[in-house]
């Protein structure tokens, strides 16, 4: 290697440099119609350097910004690359966002270019077009759908390639010399946030921040060119833009687009991942799937599983840590590998894989210490869009269900009076774009980022994520009410999907909860109850039963924790309906706004208090095809049992 890696500050830089070392190498590859089609280093650059050459023939310049929309595809990639050649800077936003949510990010950066996947990306845009008068040029990578389409703004990707290329064979020192001139200090994007408990705001990250913090967990981690990715969450979402572009073009591994969110495990399965990053949603709908069918298995098959599994929470994690266990249990977990834990891996696609995170927002112990028992190393990180992801990971050899391990090298942690965490970094973002009131509240004069969550490090040098600091309250007696912390203990059971807790400055704690309707409903066909949908299921006493037992099982749990005995869950009800991010009860990255939630359907927290035993509620849902209808429906609501400390061993 000629060139060491401080010379190349910028993604452009990375990316040519990799076209020339290791051109013939696999960058990118995408299922399409079944088939496996690869782009190689070199013929990603030069997709790169004819896009570039058609947008900066079409006017976009230095400072620009470039919208990205659409599902990960070779061609999403490329556009960011291409942005960065010319100083542009780019902008993912989600492709599951509705178009009003879309206007915003649009207006506020101005965005006057965008790249889009398909006919749906392109109606949303043209919806909201009067709402950004920027927007001039919109360029669509999927045809179908759109020959008929006249519209000004509007032009096919593959004929702006096209245009790219002669460009760029008349005259390739032009795009030579604007990537030259980029600097590690430039903005190499901008990140929205998901709007949790604010509107959203634009975090401006530069190529150090990326590259530095990229490059320092792959040294730690040892990842190399050897390595392969799935890229199937949002392109929009920090985490997966790291995994599939950041840590790419700093380590040269192949990232691999699945056919679509429905054939993900199956890509899984013939990919082979070894690297490989999801949040806890993902583990916990895997682990659902494997419980559905363990459910469905015959008596001796059941019976396997659940010996077998037993043997792995006892000694697979010590195993994989390389700890000492005895030959019989160490004979008996090989034995379990034969028969139950290898082919569960490949069933979930997990068979090459030496690294996984998860993060985003933390993951039930038992969620997690199922996935390394089996063999998985899953470790848990820590990090946001503003500190570039990488703030804590756990080591290999010191894993612990319940932190999300030490600082990454170059990070400094310390924590306020309130127990709020800081953060400095060289990874932690340049401001929020056009906010600088929001920018000064973020970040201080001497660069500790306020990030808002509650914690502290524990005996191990281990950082400890409590929840939300603004969201950390108590009860009425005092007992510390950590509602995240509640939420995701049911959200381990296959049978409970969402769960958003209530206590804050009460007497107790109440509960609402969404079940998976999957699980839910194999559960109900095994037991022959009938049903008509969701609302019907979610009614039914035999399903409150089977919630009420995991609501307890959680009280169990908690009994045993000192500082939140008291807060186990007394009252709940089965929500009407499954929370979406299209009512805004979801953020885009799937986590519960519970605020918004607790004013929307406040008669329900009422009678959660109150002592009712029934609620109605009529609300306004919106349907996929974007229309909206009302569903009204009378909610019972339960108690579930709490235990004192000295009988939680009993209860469980």
């Amino acid at each position: 290697m000629s060139e060491g890696i401080e010379t190349l500050d910028t993604f452009p830089k990375l990316l040519m440099h990799h076209a020339r070392v290791r051109g013939d190498a696999p960058a990118i590859r995408e299922k399409d119609l079944g088939i496996w089609q690869t782009w190689t280093w070199r013929e990603f650059a030069d997709e790169v350097r004819f896009l570039a050459c058609g947008l900066a023939a079409a006017g976009l310049k230095p400072g620009d910004h470039l919208a990205l929309i659409g599902a990960n595809r070779p061609r999403i990639y490329s556009g960011i690359a291409a942005a960065q050649c010319l100083g542009a800077i780019p902008v993912p936003l989600y492709q599951d966002a509705v178009a009003a949510e879309m206007a915003f990010p649009l207006r506020n950066a101005e965005v006057g270019f965008a790249i889009v996947e398909d006919q749906e990306q392109v109606d949303k845009l043209l919806e909201i077009l009067p709402q950004c008068p920027s927007l001039k040029h919109i360029y669509y990578d999927d045809t179908r759908g759109l020959r008929h389409y006249k519209h000004a703004e509007l032009e096919s990707y593959d004929a702006l390639l096209s245009r790219g290329r002669e460009s760029y064979r008349r005259d390739p020192a032009f795009l030579e010399s604007e990537m030259a001139k980029g600097r590690g200090s430039d903005t190499a994007a901008l990140f929205f946030t998901s709007g949790t408990t604010a509107a959203p705001k634009g975090v401006v990250l530069t190529y150090t921040n990326l590259i530095e913090r990229s490059k320092v967990v792959a040294d730690w981690e040892k990842i190399t060119d050897k390595d392969v990715v799935l890229a199937f969450m949002p392109p929009a979402w920090i985490g997966q833009n790291i995994f599939s572009y950041a840590q790419p073009l700093v380590a040269g591994y192949c990232i691999c687009c699945p056919e679509s969110a429905e054939t993900v495990t199956t890509d899984m399965r013939e990919i082979g991942p070894t690297y490989y990053f999801a949040p806890p949603r993902v583990f916990e709908a895997l682990l659902t799937q494997v419980s559905v069918r363990m459910d469905d298995a015959a008596a001796p098959k059941k019976w396997l599983y659940h010996h077998f599994m037993g043997v792995a929470r006892r000694v697979g994690e010590r195993i994989m840590e390389g700890k000492p266990v005895g030959f019989f249990q160490r004979f008996q977990y090989w034995l379990g590998d034969l028969l139950v834990y290898g082919p569960l891996r490949n069933v979930l696609g997990m068979s090459r894989i030496r690294i996984a995170y998860t993060g985003g927002e933390a993951i039930g112990p038992d969620l997690f210490v199922f996935y390394r028992s089996i063999g998985v190393n899953l470790k848990q990180l820590y990090g946001s869009t503003e500190t570039s992801v990488f703030v804590s990971i756990q080591p290999n050899d010191r894993v612990k269900p319940d932190t999300v391990g030490p600082a990454v090298p170059g990070v400094e942690l310390k924590f306020t009076p309130q127990r709020e965490l800081l953060i400095r970094s060289p990874g932690i973002f340049k401001e929020y774009y056009k906010n600088p009131q929001a920018t000064m509240e973020a970040k201080d004069a001497e660069g500790w980022f306020h990030t808002g969550d509650a914690g502290y490090i524990d005996a191990d040098g281990h950082l400890k994520i409590i929840d939300r600091a603004k969201d950390v309250g108590a009860l009425k007696d005092g007992t510390l009410f950590a509602p995240k912390y509640l939420e995701n203990k049911l959200k381990f059971f296959p049978y409970v999907k969402e769960a958003v807790c209530f206590g804050d400055q009460r007497d107790k704690v109440c509960a609402f909860i969404n079940i998976d309707m999957e699980a839910v409903a194999n559960w109900a066909e095994k037991r022959n109850l009938a049903y008509s949908g969701y609302v019907d299921l979610a009614s039914r006493d035999e399903v409150y039963a089977l919630v009420r037992e995991c609501v307890e099982k959680v009280n169990a749990d908690l009994a045993q924790e000192k500082e939140i005995a008291n807060s186990q869950i007394r009252r709940f009800l089965i929500l009407h309906k499954e929370l979406d991010a299209d009512d805004e009860e979801l953020t885009r990255t799937r986590k519960v706004r519970r605020r918004f939630i607790g004013e929307k359907y406040a008669p329900l927290v009422a009678a959660l208090y109150d002592g009712s035993q029934t609620v109605h509620i009529e609300a306004q849902v919106r349907y996929e095809d974007g229309r909206t209808g009302k569903i009204s429906a009378d909610l019972k609501i339960a108690d579930a049992r709490a235990f004192p400390p000295a009988a939680a061993m009993r209860a469980a």
